[in-house]
């Protein structure tokens, strides 16, 4: 009875679904290949064959716009039945000419128009300009739940190329696949994907085979009008088309309405689970995260600025080859005087400091995770607090604190700097995840940076406040109070994870021209949020 049931649901949903959405475009056909292109023309494609080996064809895309925003592809689809659970190669030669873009050649593996498997097109290592005859090759995974696989070539923008010697050939799996969609990494499809790609399917099919019959009809009645066939003849035609057409619909249907039916039984027998990973809804994140999300989650880190679709999303973006991050540090401020910080004449837990910035984490060497370089731009806020009752008065080019005449609750002199930082980052993260799968994840482990800053001094300013009788007053004073412009120095850090103790210390002292040079130092807790 629970086959039955859902054999029904089945077939209803069958009847009132609608296919897949196409992209707007127009098919035709070259020999065994078909081409696309957008509605508006924008390619010639065609092909001709070699001089020299007449049983050779040349096939031929070629740009007839000056601009062009979008692509045209000559394919061929085949099934996979020879293909399931192998490593298929696509390899073929390709010369090109003026290509502003790029071109290449390209496969995907299709579970019918439901969920694409696998997938390259060479983009990331697109063909440009002008070349000449040279081979290339896409390598992918098959899986067993595959229908068909479609390959052929690609001209993105302008330009013409030619290709030839298109060849399908089975290889060893230890062949890496090239894909941007890796066939092995494929997720399961559901039982509910599975069943309606099947049913749309049964839907295709029929009103395909309506569709040829139509034209067949068409062009008989044609016939018949022009007087080429008599009215009698049109009829018996179009009632031997309609039985071939028919009988092509109950063979093709047989075979989609097989699998629908061994896909209840295995539904039944419990073989298939409901769809994986169904959790969705909206995670949201305050600082550096590493913990996994659902398929269907979104996490949204407010600390990083930074929003994940999914955990394939995450996993993706965190492994990148250069990754960024928000950076946060604060603590305590100080001036190094004759060598040492003792003796201060600013107060050692009010001086502090900030510092907020965005880097940029570049793995230097593409296959180990250990160095990065790391750099980018942040605004320091360097804060001093003078002790005993003083503020800072400019005398000529000196600049030096004296007692201030006045019941001072606060003075504070700040100095505010952009910088450009760079360090060399050594992350004991790891090269592989859990599962002992590559993966260069940053910021998972402990970490140790090395390196300096340098920048320009945006503002200087004083601030003090003190009671005026009765009256609560605050007296802000801005100038360059004789400040280099100019800052410099070495930076490092070490700590877990997002987290790390941060050391920095100004290699130029804080003013241009006193008789005692003061460089300012500061220690405190650094954040760098993924």
């Amino acid at each position: 009875m629970q086959k039955i049931i859902l054999f029904t649901a089945i077939m209803l949903a069958a009847m009132v679904g609608k296919l897949n959405a196409q992209n707007n475009g127009t098919y035709k056909n070259v020999l065994d290949y078909s081409y696309w292109q957008p509605e508006s023309p924008n390619y010639e494609m065609s092909f001709k064959k070699n001089e020299k080996l007449m049983d050779q064809n040349i096939f031929t895309i070629k740009s007839v716009k000056s601009k062009i925003d979008g692509f045209g592809t000559l394919m061929k689809t085949v099934p996979t039945d020879l293909y399931k659970g192998k490593t298929v190669k696509l390899s073929g030669f390709v010369k090109t000419e003026k290509v502003k873009s790029w071109a290449g050649l390209w496969m995907r593996v299709d579970y019918y128009k439901a969920q694409v498997l696998a997938f390259d097109n060479m983009r990331n290592r697109g063909i440009k300009g002008t070349t000449d005859w040279m081979k290339y090759e896409v390598v992918l995974f098959v899986p067993t739940e595959s229908t068909s696989i479609s390959y052929g070539t690609l001209l993105d923008g302008t330009g013409e190329i030619w290709f030839k010697d298109v060849n399908l050939e089975v290889v060893d799996d230890a062949v890496e696949e090239t894909g941007s969609i890796k066939g092995r990494k494929n997720k399961t499809i559901s039982f509910e994907k599975r069943a309606k790609a099947i049913a749309d399917e049964i839907k295709s099919i029929t009103d395909s085979e309506k569709k040829a019959l139509k034209a067949e009809v068409e062009t008989i009645d044609q016939d018949v009008s022009k007087g080429l066939l008599s009215k009698e003849k049109g009829e018996t035609l179009k009632l031997e088309k309609a039985a071939v057409r028919a009988a092509t619909i109950e063979t093709k249907v047989a075979i989609e309405e097989a699998k629908l039916n061994q896909l209840i039984q295995d539904r039944v027998d419990g073989k298939l689970e409901d769809e994986p990973n169904k959790k969705g809804g909206r995670m949201i994140m305050l600082g550096g995260s590493n913990t996994e999300i659902g398929q269907n989650q979104t996490e949204i880190n407010i600390a990083s600025l930074k929003v994940y679709d999914g955990n394939e999303d995450k996993k993706n973006r965190q492994s990148k080859r250069t990754t960024s991050q928000m950076v946060f540090a604060a603590g305590l401020n100080n001036v190094v005087t004759n060598n040492t910080v003792n003796e201060s004449d600013f107060r050692y837990l009010g001086s502090h400091f900030y510092e907020l910035g965005v880097t940029y984490n570049s793995r230097i060497l593409e296959n180990d995770n250990l160095l990065h370089a790391k750099y980018g731009l942040s605004v320091m806020y360097n804060n001093l607090r003078p002790t005993d009752n003083r503020s800072f008065v400019i005398n000529g080019n000196q600049t030096g604190l004296v007692l201030n005449t006045k019941d001072l609750k606060d003075s504070r002199f700040r100095n505010v700097y952009l910088v450009a930082p760079i360090h060399l980052e050594f992350d004991f993260s790891g090269n592989k995840d859990s599962n002992g799968n590559p993966f260069f994840r940053t910021h998972n482990s402990f970490r140790l940076g090395v390196g300096g800053y340098a920048g320009i001094n945006l503002k200087s300013k004083q601030i003090i406040n003190f009671d005026d009788q009765d009256l609560k007053a605050r007296e802000k004073t801005k100038g360059d109070f004789n400040t280099n412009n100019f800052i410099y120095g070495l930076s490092t850090y070490i700590g877990y994870k997002s987290t790390s103790l941060y050391l920095k210390y100004d290699l130029n002292p804080l003013f241009k021209n006193n008789v005692i040079d003061q460089n300012n130092v500061s220690l405190g807790i650094r954040f760098d949020f993924n």
